[in-house]
């Protein structure tokens, strides 16, 4: 049954084809309806009538507007050259439900009209005497309303396809939304990512550099201070190599796995530990904390942690051999406000140059980028007399 089913969807012109001969022959068969009427009835008529008729069946679905004027034609044939309702006339209903389904919306109208106007007309044409006149205009109602009908299911036909159609269309339409939103989810993650190595790499590895200098002056005059120097290469190398496990670990897995050789995102506490690296590393640094300590969103925490250590790394980096820096950590009722300061001579110029306020570089629009991710705002600039000066606050709830 599903084969034959498959067969006549694929096929409808011969579906038709055939209902069309079952049609004709009926006609053949049957004759005239009204039988009062069908004396001396010319056959000569009735036979292309019942023909044309015939033939917009089988070519309803093919060509719904021609077949509409091919049984407008043969039904005002029949009314010109009186010739009676015969089981042809059936195919009007037919041709009428195919084009309000399937048609222009022009022959749709056209269709609902003939079909309204058909069985008054015939009514006139043959009237039935001993009916009266009240019998035929009741009876003229009676068979208008198979017309309506066929008109009616043609056109809920219509709208339920288009409704249909629209659902496809909108289903397709918040599949592409999905996808693109998708694209956008990863390329923002990469773009999060890759400001999570800058940072990473641009402040271990610096310090790196500035202990294995300082390990390679000293290596023979105070080997202690040679292999306290190394211990530090070793333990800020294997903290880098754990963050860069997390952040990889994120790229091949899709999601933050905090057990294991990962380790969890930094926090503020960790920013204690920050410090004691950049002095231990050399660079003098003042650390404040002010307000009262408590929980904060993690988005927050990591964003504080990420500017102290982007402007720690930049004052090592720019601010010159005898650079100090200063960190306050102040907790307000609101949000988390971070201060942190160095007077080194060299910071002005070349921390422009990193990137900073002419956004040629990656340093501080990076900090840009995770202060606006979480509502907050960021002021950077050189301070009188020399150094450099980042003022960041982060509120606790977003921005809306």
């Amino acid at each position: 049954m599903q084969r034959l089913y498959d067969f006549l969807r694929r096929h409808p012109t011969w579906v038709d084809a055939f209902w069309a001969l079952v049609l004709l022959g009926m006609s053949v068969l049957g004759g005239p309806i009204n039988t009062d009427h069908a004396v001396g009835v010319s056959y000569s008529a009735l036979v292309p009538i019942t023909l044309a008729l015939c033939l917009a069946v089988a070519l309803r679905r093919r060509m719904p507007e021609k077949t509409l004027v091919l049984a407008a034609l043969a039904g005002l044939a029949q009314l010109i050259l009186d010739v009676p309702m015969i089981p042809a006339d059936f195919a009007m209903l037919v041709v009428i439900y195919t084009v309000a389904a399937d048609g222009a919306r022009w022959a749709s109208r056209f269709a609902l009209a003939g079909g309204l106007c058909a069985a008054p007309l015939a009514q006139m044409r043959w009237q039935d005497q001993q009916t009266g006149m009240l019998g035929n205009a009741v009876l003229a109602v009676i068979l208008t309303v198979p017309f309506a009908l066929a008109w009616v299911l043609g056109d809920s036909l219509r709208t339920r396809r288009a409704y249909f159609a629209q659902l496809e269309e909108r289903a397709a339409r918040l599949e592409k939304e999905r996808e693109a939103q998708a694209k956008v989810a990863v390329a923002a993650e990469r773009a999060r990512i890759a400001r999570e190595l800058h940072d990473v790499v641009a402040h271990n590895v610096s310090v790196m550099v500035v202990q294995a200098d300082g390990a390679a002056y000293v290596l023979d005059a105070a080997p202690d201070q040679a292999k306290k120097a190394l211990e530090t290469i070793s333990s800020t190398g294997r903290q880098a190599l754990a963050e860069m496990r997390r952040l990889l670990g994120v790229l091949r897995t899709g999601e933050h796995q905090e057990g294991g050789e990962y380790v969890p995102q930094p926090d503020v506490e960790q920013i204690d530990d920050l410090v004691e690296q950049c002095r231990t590393a050399g660079l003098p640094v003042d650390f404040k904390i002010e307000g009262t300590p408590r929980p904060l969103p993690s988005g927050v925490e990591l964003t504080a942690y990420r500017i102290v250590q982007e402007a720690l790394t930049n004052t090592r980096k720019h601010g010159g051999p005898n650079a100090g820096a200063s960190v306050r950590l102040v907790y307000f009722d609101d949000g988390l406000g971070l201060l942190v300061e160095d007077d080194g001579k060299g910071a002005p110029h070349e921390l422009y140059e990193e990137g900073g306020v002419d956004g040629q570089g990656h340093g501080l629009i990076g900090m840009r980028e995770r202060v606006g991710m979480v509502g907050g705002t960021l002021d950077a600039g050189p301070r009188p007399g020399g150094g450099f000066r980042i003022s960041a606050l982060l509120p606790l709830k977003p921005a809306h």
